[in-house]
């Protein structure tokens, strides 16, 4: 009776202790200099070292600037995976520390993770480029470097298809939009550009002050030669209709 006894306890025992572990190579990673515009990107690896599969069931960054990834399916014993973190320097220039905190059904349920750097300026960085690296960089060339809605009416978001080539040799990212009248957005993330190719890039307008408006737009991007810029045009009224009328001379006529 004291042997099954005995028995019965270590098999509770090994139930009690039947957990995933993760086991991480590291918790932290320090990406030293980071040029403004690119997404720098860490993968955390870690060995599921447990006696059961470890399920990550999320992944909560610390900001908005820095986006997560993760192995969506169990780990299971023995086996291997990654949290991934993807910090976007464009616009942030300056020291950056950012935290990932991994939920989980391992032995550790939550694991925070950690992310440093310093995000330098593209004049910053140039001088520190050999002329190798500079070559090898990429390049944002502006099919045209201006575009004119014509008439449009105030509250309608008229959509400019600009083309956006990359002349360099790696790839090119596209960063966020600038400009003085935050009236300018992608209509859709815009996708990597590979060396040599070509992509149209779908600019989205909101500007609702009426008369002739110019806004200049800038696109950041991992160009260390610096951003692009486009200038936006368009004659804005308050109605389209031709029912609407303005004086001239004293005369009333329709819209031009």
């Amino acid at each position: 009776m004291k042997k099954l006894l005995t028995i019965c306890l270590l098999a509770l025992a090994g139930v009690a202790h039947a957990q995933g572990v993760m086991q991480f190579e590291t918790d932290n990673h320090d990406f030293g200099n980071v040029p403004e515009g690119t997404m720098a990107t860490h993968e955390f690896k870690f060995k599921n070292t447990g006696n059961q599969p470890v399920v990550i069931a999320n992944v909560q960054a610390s900001c908005g600037c820095t986006t997560p990834d993760w192995t969506k399916t169990p780990v299971m014993p023995g086996k291997t995976g990654i949290i991934k973190a993807m910090y976007s320097s464009a616009g942030r220039p300056g020291v950056f520390n950012k935290t990932v905190t991994v939920t989980s059904n391992a032995a550790e349920p939550s694991k925070v993770l950690s992310i440093k750097g310093t995000v330098l300026t593209k004049d910053q960085m140039k001088p520190m480029l050999t002329p190798a690296q500079l070559a090898a960089s990429p390049h944002l060339v502006l099919a045209q470097t201006s575009h004119d809605f014509g008439k449009m009416e105030a509250g309608q978001q008229p959509t400019a298809r600009i083309v956006v080539k990359n002349t360099g040799k790696t790839e090119l990212v596209l960063g966020p939009l600038t400009s003085g009248c935050y009236c300018v957005g992608y209509k859709a993330s815009p996708k990597p550009i590979a060396p040599g190719q070509s992509a149209v890039v779908e600019l989205l307008y909101s500007q609702r002050q009426l008369g002739q408006v110019s806004d200049v737009v800038t696109i950041a991007s991992n160009d260390v030669s610096g951003d692009a810029k486009l200038t936006l045009r368009a004659n804005i009224v308050r109605d389209l209709s031709g029912n609407s009328m303005v004086k001239e001379s004293g005369t009333a006529v329709p819209f031009k």
